[in-house]
């Protein structure tokens, strides 16, 4: 039972997925406000402190997500400026009209995906407490709806387009508070959510990518990480459906549906493990004893720490869960890890200990036999305590005993949040109906012939066809060009294949593939500038330097935040040379290894082209590197 899995029959156990696609919107100001849509730089100018708690809805009901974040007893301090902020923001104040702007690049978007506006558009609120929003709501309104997108031949339908406002930014977490900067807050979103037609990993991605290709399409949509987010519900026949939010990466969106499913599998088959043992939920008691005076004279450094901070060791039996609590269902997670998880969001604690991990971590097999011993454990009980002070002892513990009886019925249904090797880990319950009413502060806005007839101002050419003209205006391959669509920088490619002489392929390949190794080595490139990126291709175009030195120039420009593309050059030693100064680099080469260009002749082209080009490293272009050798050699062939 457990380990990981390969080669999973999607069909056989059912899967479905739909995807919700959360994307930035590029636009003059805030969804509700003229505020700059942009992350602020500066040093907060205002803070305040904030406890946000659930109402009730209209039936009297409370969100289940929201009561969670409410138990949770957290403080909130807000970050502010002038700049990124109002009084909106703040919930000072009410919300402006509907930013037109947004909406109308929602209704192209819409048109994209064959979707059907509404005729009349209503804000409502979606309760959020969890600090994110200073109103304890979200805004969120629904531009279209049915729509449909051709992925491989298959139709897969578009349930709904919607436009909501960005939350703030978690900035930091000290005890009880919570920090956030509200910049973000009010940014407009667009929300894309499919049917759950998904059948596999792979078609999830594909389905994400196709979505983005739309959105991108627009010419309206913000880029770099944090401006996309992809939220997942995956579900198979015999599990649940698992609601797993903020997957930023597209290649993290395959992984993290992959082990969901082995993750649900695996429970399936704890749950029939259970049924084999004969156990009950009814035997899992909320039996919480103070066990503390076995560990006095502990060598275990956490259980020690706990005791001298005045803290107690607490324990409950788990009956007939013995090896359970320590079986894989993802990798590296285990249901122990899960229980963990629960314990750490409710009781507030650093973790959980249990016997399935025993001996271990400073606890010896003698205390762990007197732990056994005082709970009256059999041989297929497990064991599971904590040490800290006895109130989160007890609701740490209290979280693991709901955790354990949701075991008997599989897979219990809740929001998860995915870690950055595609696993996931314990969110919160998954919200209710009760968290959506009316927005009364936005007055309708009415979706008229003449409000869509306006669409033509903004770009409607498809993904597909823009791939075809890309190959045809700058002689690109299918490969290149289906890379510049899928990257996030389709306009900016255009602009300065436009601007200036740099051959087209180079420009793509240098702003997808170059770019994605950058990234892929830790570097923030999602924060340089259009400009900055514009820039480093006209310093090419001006001989400036050579198109060889852009990646290390772009890496440079990522951590000197803020310095100039000259700055960047003379720094980095990369003027262009002359060409004077490259024959002699040249011919100082060929000197060297005089003796391999009068063995091999023109064949020591490509050995002398390595030399050179090290020597050189970015001041000169190949294309002009390689020419001079190549006439040295044929001068040199001619002279024997």
């Amino acid at each position: 039972m457990g380990g990981i899995r390969v080669g999973f029959d999607y069909g056989k156990i059912g899967l479905k997925v739909g995807i919700e696609i959360h994307q930035q919107l590029k636009t003059t100001h805030k969804l509700f406000c003229a505020c700059k849509p942009e992350l602020s730089m500066k040093e907060p100018e205002i803070l305040f402190f904030r406890r946000l708690r659930p109402t009730q809805s209209e039936l009297g009901q409370i969100d289940p997500a929201a009561l969670f974040e409410f138990q949770r007893g957290r403080g909130i301090i807000y970050e502010a400026d002038h700049e990124t902020s109002c009084l909106v923001e703040m919930d000072e104040e009410p919300p402006h009209s509907l930013n037109e702007e947004a909406v109308n690049i929602c209704l192209a978007a819409a048109t994209m995906m064959k979707a059907k506006p509404v005729d009349e558009i209503h804000v409502m609120r979606k309760t959020v407490i969890d600090g994110s929003n200073t109103t304890g709501f979200q805004r969120t309104a629904i531009i279209a709806l049915n729509g449909e997108i051709d992925v491989d031949g298959k139709k897969v339908p578009i349930q709904i387009i919607c436009l909501e406002e960005d939350a703030a930014r978690k900035t930091g977490e000290e005890g009880e508070l919570i920090h956030y900067r509200i910049d973000r807050l009010g940014i407009p979103l667009i929300e894309v959510a499919t049917a759950p037609v998904i059948n596999s990993p792979e078609e999830a991605g594909k389905v994400a990518l196709t979505i983005g290709r739309i959105l991108r399409a627009t010419g309206k949509v913000k880029r770099g990480l944090g401006t996309i987010r992809q939220d997942l519900n995956v579900s198979i026949s015999d599990g649940n459906l698992i609601e797993i939010k903020g997957c930023q990466e597209l290649e993290l969106l395959l992984k993290v549906v992959e082990y969901e499913v082995q993750r649900q599998l695996t429970l399936i088959e704890i749950r029939e493990s259970l049924r084999k043992r004969s156990a009950k939920k009814e035997e899992i008691k909320e039996d919480f004893i103070d066990v503390s005076s076995i560990f006095k004279e502990t060598k275990s450094r956490v259980i020690k720490n706990a005791l001298d901070r005045g803290g107690r060791v607490f324990a409950v039996k788990l009956p007939k869960f013995a090896g359970l609590l320590g079986t894989e269902i993802e990798p590296g997670v285990r249901l122990g890890t899960e229980m963990a998880d629960r314990a750490v969001f409710w009781g507030r604690v650093g973790g959980i200990f249990h016997t399935d991990e025993l001996p271990g971590y400073g606890i010896t097999m003698e205390e762990a036999s007197q732990l056994k011993r005082l709970l009256k454990c059999s041989e297929g009980d497990s064991t599971v305590f904590v040490a800290d002070k006895p109130e989160k002892a007890v609701d740490a513990l209290k979280a693991v005993v709901e955790r354990a009886r949701e075991a008997f019925d599989g897979v219990p249904s809740e929001t998860r949040g995915p870690k950055p090797d595609g696993t996931t880990r314990y969110e919160r319950p998954r919200p209710g109906v009760a968290r959506m009413y009316p927005e009364t502060d936005v007055p309708p806005v009415p979706v008229a012939g003449e409000k869509l007839q306006r669409l033509e101002e903004f770009s409607l050419e498809l993904p597909e066809q823009k791939i075809k003209r890309l190959m045809k205006q700058y002689i690109l391959n299918r490969k290149l060009a289906d890379q510049v669509i899928n990257s996030d920088y389709a306009d900016l490619f255009e602009e300065i294949a436009q601007e200036t002489k740099v051959t087209p392929s180079v420009i793509a390949s240098i702003l997808t593939e170059t770019m994605k190794g950058l990234r892929r080595e830790g570097l923030a490139v999602d924060k340089l500038t259009d400009e900055q990126i514009k820039g480093a291709f006209k310093l090419i175009d001006e001989g400036t330097t050579a198109k060889e030195s852009l990646p290390e120039i772009l890496t440079w420009l990522t951590q000197h935040e803020g310095a100039g593309l000259k700055q960047a050059v003379e720094s980095l030693g990369l003027k262009a040379i002359s060409t004077s100064e490259l024959e002699a680099i040249v011919d100082k080469v060929i000197k060297k290894n005089i003796d391999l260009v009068r063995k091999r002749g023109t064949d020591s082209h490509g050995p002398l082209m390595g030399m050179v080009m090290a020597e050189v490293r970015g001041k000169a272009d190949a294309k002009t590197v390689s020419q001079i050798i190549k006439e040295k050699l044929e001068k040199i062939a001619r002279e024997k």
